[in-house]
């Protein structure tokens, strides 16, 4: 279920405060985002009961690893938001979201950003837009399609698509928009595990262990790996 408000007065501003939970499934989440606002809290903590509830009636996320909802799906979603900050009015496009990650949890994190999830597979996509609409989300937009079929352009593409990179890298290229917001140029940004294939491709590629960011054992292999295109 989901926390309830506690009311904790500021001395100093007279406005009540979220307390900040350290403990709990959420708990992990706030220990690297402390900035979080109140209303980002509470989205982050209704992902616990909408996920729960929804995979028993759709399977978008293995019931083994469903009560490690937070440390494998949420905050590996986040790690994105620790490797670039994606400006207000940004378009980023989740190829192959699933049941919602990386894109869903990133845009409670930046909710001036504009996300487009496509997925190939209907009861995912629906799964999404149920969330999308319990929390109140306005810049998420969903569609159910092949990502070849998706012709729209975006300044970033983000996936956890279990996918080769180079597969991925052709998939999307058309998708990528040539004018830049960012000071890390326009591209693919996408969460692998242990693959080397990386290594082997001729595009602008940075490689990143999640271990930087986030000290949880499950992240040890975890990378984040930008092309730019």
């Amino acid at each position: 279920m989901i926390n309830k408000e506690i009311q904790v007065v500021n001395e100093t501003t007279s406005r009540p405060l979220r307390e900040r939970p350290e403990d709990g499934p959420v708990g992990v989440v706030n220990k690297y985002f402390k900035n979080l606002s109140d209303k980002q809290l509470t989205q982050f903590e209704m992902l616990n009961e909408l996920y729960h509830d929804w995979n028993t009636k759709i399977n978008v996320i293995s019931r083994k690893d469903i009560d490690n909802l937070y440390e494998h799906h949420v905050l590996h979603s986040l790690a994105i938001a620790q490797y670039i900050n994606f400006r207000p009015e940004a378009k980023v496009m989740d190829l192959g979201t699933g049941g919602g990650f990386p894109g869903i949890p990133l845009a409670i994190m930046f909710p001036e950003t504009h996300f487009h999830l496509v997925d190939s597979t209907k009861k995912k996509i629906l799964v999404c837009e149920e969330v999308i609409k319990a929390l109140g989300l306005t810049n998420v937009t969903t569609r159910w399609c092949r990502a070849e079929e998706e012709k729209e352009k975006f300044d970033f593409v983000v996936s956890r698509a279990v996918m080769p990179l180079t597969d991925l890298v052709k998939i999307c290229r058309k998708n990528i928009a040539k004018e830049s917001k960012h000071a890390l140029p326009n591209g693919l940004i996408c969460l692998k595990g242990g693959e080397d294939e990386a290594f082997s491709m001729k595009n602008a590629i940075e490689i990143v262990p999640i271990s930087d960011y986030f000290n949880e054992e499950f992240f040890e292999t975890k990378k984040i790996v930008y092309v730019q295109l």
